[in-house]
C-alpha cells in the first residue's frame, strides 16, 4: 500500500507502508494491503504504520479523514506530528501544543485590543454626533 498523509500545507508522508492502524470514533481499526476499499472518520489520536523493512512509526494526528482506495490510503488531517517512538512523539507533540498555545494567547490579546479600538472609536463617534 502506499500511505499519504496530507496536512492543508503540506504532505507529511507519502511512502510504501505493510500495515496502518488508526482510530475512528467507533474504535481502532487496522489496514493490510488486501483488504477491501473502506472509508473513516478520524478521531485525534496516534495513527501507526509499519514502514518498509517492518520500521514501526507513529503519527500525532488531529481529527480528519481516511480513504483507502486499492493500493492507495489516503489521510487528511488539519494537524500532523511524525515521531519515531511513542516517547519522542510524546514531546514533539507537548512542544507543538506549547507553541500553539502561545499563539493563541497572542491572538488572544490582539483581538482584544482590536475590540477595544473599535469600542472607543464607536464611543467617540456618538459623543460626536451628540455634541
Amino acid at each position: 500500500m502506499r500511505l499519504k498523509v496530507l496536512l492543508p500545507a503540506e504532505i507529511l508522508v507519502d511512502e510504501p507502508v505493510e500495515k496502518i492502524i488508526a482510530e475512528a470514533e467507533n474504535g481502532s481499526f487496522c489496514l493490510l494491503p488486501r483488504h477491501i476499499d473502506f472509508v473513516a472518520a478520524l478521531v485525534p489520536g496516534i495513527l501507526q504504520f509499519v514502514g518498509a523493512g517492518g520500521r514501526e512509526e507513529f503519527l500525532a494526528v488531529d481529527e480528519g479523514i481516511l480513504v483507502k482506495c486499492a493500493e492507495q490510503v489516503l489521510v487528511s488531517v488539519r494537524n500532523g506530528i511524525r515521531g519515531a517512538s511513542l516517547g519522542d512523539l510524546r514531546l514533539t507533540v507537548e512542544q507543538h501544543f506549547k507553541k500553539l498555545d502561545e499563539q493563541q494567547k497572542k491572538h488572544r490579546a490582539t483581538m482584544a485590543r482590536l475590540e477595544v479600538g473599535f469600542v472607543r472609536q464607536f464611543i467617540q463617534l456618538e459623543e460626536n454626533s451628540h455634541g
